[in-house]
C-alpha cells in the first residue's frame, strides 16, 4: 500500500513590478509613521515643548514689565492681554517648523530617509505623516504655554471664539510644518535649515504684529505688513482671544489657507520627484 502523498505548497503569487499591493489608503503605514514622528519629539518633551514653552512666557514676562507700563492698552485691551495669544500663536508657528524640518534634514544626514521612503505610502500619505507630526508639536506647545498663562497675574487669555482659535492656530502650524518639510528637503545641512530659520521664519514671525498693533505704524509700513501672511495668521488667532481684528478674519482664513494649499502642492512635487531624496 503506497503512502499518500502530502499536497505540495502553493507558492505564492506575486504581483507584477509597479502593482500595488496596497489599495486605497494606507491607514497602518499613516498610523505607524505619524507614531514615529510624535514619539521622535515627545521622548525629549523637556526639549521640544517644554523648552519652547518656558522661553515665550519669558517674552511675555520681558515685554509686560518694560512696557507694558508705557504701552497702556492696545486695541481697547491691556498690553499683556493683546500680547499673550501672539506669543501662543508665535511659539506654536515656530516649533512646527522645526519639528518637520528636524525630522528630514537628521534622517538624511544619517542617512535613514530610505526607512521612509521604501515603505509602501504614497508621497501624499507621506506627507500628511510629516506634516500631522509637525501640527502635534505645535498644539503641545501651545496648550503648554496657554495652561501656563492662565496662571499668569494680569494676563486675561480667556477664549472668545474657540473655532476660530483652532482654525488659525491649525491653519498656521499647518503652513510652518509644509516650509519646514520645504526646507528640509532643499537642505543638505543643518546650517541651511537655520538659515531659513534666521533669514525667513523669525523676521517674518517678528514683523508680523505680534508686538504691537499695526495702525500705529505709518501708512507705508502698515502695507508691509498686510503683505505678510505670518500678520493675518496671528492677527486671526488673537482675534479668537479678544474678538477683535485688525483685517478680516475671512480674508485672513482665505490667505493663510490659500498659502498652506500652494505650499502642500510645492511639497507633494518635490517628495515626488524625489529631489535630493534619493540617491
Amino acid at each position: 500500500m503506497q503512502a499518500q502523498q502530502s499536497p505540495q505548497p502553493i507558492a505564492p503569487t506575486l504581483p507584477e513590478p509597479g502593482v500595488p499591493v496596497i489599495h486605497g489608503i494606507n491607514w497602518l503605514g499613516i498610523r505607524t509613521l505619524y507614531v514615529k514622528e510624535v514619539r521622535r519629539f515627545f521622548k525629549v518633551q523637556m526639549q521640544t515643548v517644554w523648552a519652547p514653552a518656558i522661553t515665550t512666557l519669558m517674552f511675555l514676562a520681558i515685554f509686560t514689565l518694560a512696557l507694558g507700563g508705557a504701552k497702556g492698552e492696545v486695541l481697547g485691551f491691556p498690553y499683556a492681554t493683546f500680547l499673550a495669544p501672539g506669543l501662543i500663536i508665535m511659539g506654536m508657528t515656530q516649533n512646527a517648523f522645526q519639528n518637520s524640518l528636524s525630522s528630514i534634514i537628521i534622517a538624511k544626514v544619517q542617512g535613514t530617509i530610505v526607512d521612509v521612503l521604501m515603505p509602501p505610502l504614497s508621497h501624499g500619505e507621506l506627507l500628511f505623516c510629516y506634516v500631522a507630526g509637525a501640527v502635534t508639536r505645535a498644539w503641545a506647545v501651545g496648550l503648554a504655554v496657554w495652561a501656563a498663562m492662565l496662571l499668569w497675574p494680569g494676563v486675561d487669555v480667556s477664549v472668545s471664539n474657540p473655532l476660530q482659535v483652532l482654525l488659525f492656530g491649525t491653519l498656521g502650524a499647518l503652513m510652518l510644518g509644509l516650509l519646514g518639510v520645504l526646507t528640509g528637503i532643499w537642505a543638505d545641512k543643518f546650517d541651511h535649515g537655520a538659515a531659513v530659520t534666521n533669514f525667513l521664519v523669525q523676521p517674518l514671525t517678528l514683523l508680523s504684529g505680534t508686538f504691537y498693533a499695526i495702525d500705529r505704524l505709518p501708512p507705508a509700513m502698515q502695507s508691509v505688513s498686510r503683505a505678510n501672511p505670518f500678520f493675518y495668521m496671528i492677527d486671526g488667532f488673537r482675534a479668537g482671544f479678544i474678538g477683535v481684528a485688525e483685517a478680516p478674519v475671512w480674508l485672513g482664513a482665505v490667505i493663510v489657507g490659500g498659502l498652506c494649499l500652494i505650499l502642500w502642492a510645492a511639497a507633494y512635487a518635490l517628495l515626488k520627484s524625489g529631489w535630493k531624496l534619493r540617491a
